[in-house]
């Protein structure tokens, strides 16, 4: 990792400060170098982007993730003017992804130039993301295509950067235009609300925080800000290409519809944010009425229950719940399984619950089981997945990932990566010879005796005191995953436990087929 720039104190020269202060805009205007370098043109403006400021306490160490694009460039540019009035300590961040060849070392190049001129340092970084998306099966990685393997290793890469940088959180210039392509994207596919709730302002990582401040921001107003400041970008060639979903849908499917409602684009902005608070409710409701209502193991006579696969749901309560509720049920006793129900899935095990027969079964093509009881719909799971209950373990599912590697592990419903930082494989010291390759980790349930040691707190603790405190409990205890290394606990769901030094773990949650992750990354608490 290259670090370019001035320093952090490094002010904007004078003439810089003393042109803003007098509305001229010369001072910004960059050499056409390169054909992909675009020109604001048109009526210069004044004023500046609205910036969301609630994400930005004073003092906040922050990094631009900079591309070059128009987005990133007037997220860097307003925050460069604002940086002291919002008391930011700023740098930027641009990660080479190895594609587009020469276009891609000159959008290097621009953003280089670009962070000089503004005095902030630059941290960049080299990937080859066509090589990291290939299938490696020896290590339990399946094939992504270029924006998979994109996404994730950009997202690998700010995290390491919190870490080694020492920052606070890195702003990502995703704009109101990118919230409504995603959201119709996720519509197209089918989702669930939390699908509909599309590009979440921060994500909340271990090693720092993901910011969107221009979230509530129109392209078209990005570009007036531009053309005020007289500031060039870089357009990426690839973006043009209709063989990407998302470009068709910037392209051709949303200008069709504006055709019907030219307000569209804002409509969808406000639909993500009350799917947002919606499933976040939903979400609380789950986590207090969910252990209350499924039920682990069988019931045996005399009352009680005993352990055994699965999960149930009692078929008079059920019926006595709004359908909403007993869809949201359904749908996160799958969860609790490892697995996904899509709305076919979920309407299918509901129909058998309030109409079926005893003894009626359905089976879904990822392993997913439902039995319809004359008390119960007991749902369970083809690929061996015991629950515990009343303090019994009980076998579950392990998968070994090599050391660095990648694993999909459709039980526990992740993708969990494992990358190494800052080790040399040939002649590393003896406390970094373990991350050398060759050695392998555990994905597995968590036991009673695992014990791990919470970042920020002194001391171990117990794996079991931990979810209590964290209130899981009951069904949602049962099967929570940890990752472990020659007996250490190195990762663990949901939780943040001390850095382990020379490695980063990534894990992302898998859709309803089990191989794809979905829109944001969960941390290795990110």
């Amino acid at each position: 990792m290259r670090r370019i720039g001035n320093g952090r104190t490094g002010l904007l020269p004078r003439e810089v400060r003393s042109l803003d202060l007098e509305g001229k805009s010369s001072y910004l205007c960059v050499p056409r170098y390169d054909p992909l370098v675009r020109t604001a043109s048109g009526p210069k403006t004044s004023g500046s982007l609205p910036v969301d400021i609630t994400l930005l306490q004073p003092g906040l160490r922050l990094a631009v993730g900079l591309s070059g694009g128009a987005d990133s460039v007037a997220l860097l540019c307003v925050l460069v003017e604002r940086k002291a009035e919002l008391g930011l300590v700023l740098d930027a961040a641009h990660l080479h992804h190895g594609l587009r060849g020469a276009e891609a070392d000159a959008d290097l190049a621009f953003c280089r130039e670009l962070s000089a001129r503004l005095g902030v340092p630059l941290h960049e970084f080299h990937v080859d993301t066509a090589a990291e998306a290939q299938a490696r099966p020896e290590a339990g990685k399946a094939r992504e295509t270029l924006e998979e393997a994109a996404r994730r290793l950009r997202y690998q890469w700010f995290r390491r950067l919190m870490t080694e940088a020492q920052l606070d959180a890195i702003a990502t210039a995703h704009t109101r235009d990118d919230q409504a392509e995603t959201v119709l994207a996720k519509f197209l596919r089918g989702a669930w609300t939390g699908g509909l709730a599309g590009i979440r302002p921060v994500l909340e990582f271990s090693e720092g925080r993901i910011l969107r401040p221009l979230l509530g921001v129109t392209r078209a107003k990005i570009e007036a800000y531009l053309a005020s400041l007289g500031q060039s970008w870089r357009e990426d060639s690839s973006n043009r290409h209709l063989s990407f979903t998302r470009n068709r849908i910037r392209h051709e499917l949303l200008p069709l519809l504006e055709n019907w409602n030219p307000r569209l684009r804002e409509h969808l902005a406000h639909m993500a944010e009350l799917a947002r608070d919606e499933e976040a409710w939903w979400q609380s409701e789950l986590a207090r009425l969910a252990p209350q209502l499924l039920l682990v193991g069988r019931p045996v006579r005399g009352g009680g229950r005993t352990a055994g696969e699965g999960l149930a749901l009692e078929i008079t309560r059920l019926e006595a719940l709004p359908a909403a509720l007993q869809r949201r049920l359904v749908r996160h006793a799958a969860e609790e399984l490892g697995t996904a129900a899509d709305f076919a899935a979920v309407e299918t095990f509901r129909t058998l619950a309030l109409t079926g027969r005893p003894g009626e079964r359905r089976e879904l093509e990822s392993g997913l089981c439902a039995e319809r009881t004359h008390r119960e719909l007991r749902l369970t799971t083809g690929r061996g997945l015991v629950m515990r209950s009343k303090g019994r373990n009980a076998a579950s599912p392990e998968y070994e990932i090599s050391i660095p590697g990648e694993v999909i592990a459709p039980a526990f419903g992740l993708r969990l990566n494992i990358a190494t930082a800052g080790v040399e494989t040939s002649d590393a010291p003896d406390e970094s010879d373990h991350w050398k390759p060759g050695r392998t980790a555990r994905l597995r349930n968590w036991r009673p005796g695992d014990r791990v040691r919470l970042r920020y707190s002194s001391g171990v603790h117990k794996v079991k005191e931990v979810l209590e405190r964290k209130r899981v409990t009951g069904s949602g205890r049962a099967v929570w995953p940890v990752l472990e290394f020659e007996g250490r606990i190195i990762w663990m769901k949901g939780v943040e436990i001390e850095l382990e030094p020379g490695v980063a773990v990534v894990a992302t949650l898998l859709d309803g087929e089990g191989a794809t992750p979905t829109q944001d990354v969960i941390s290795g608490e990110r």
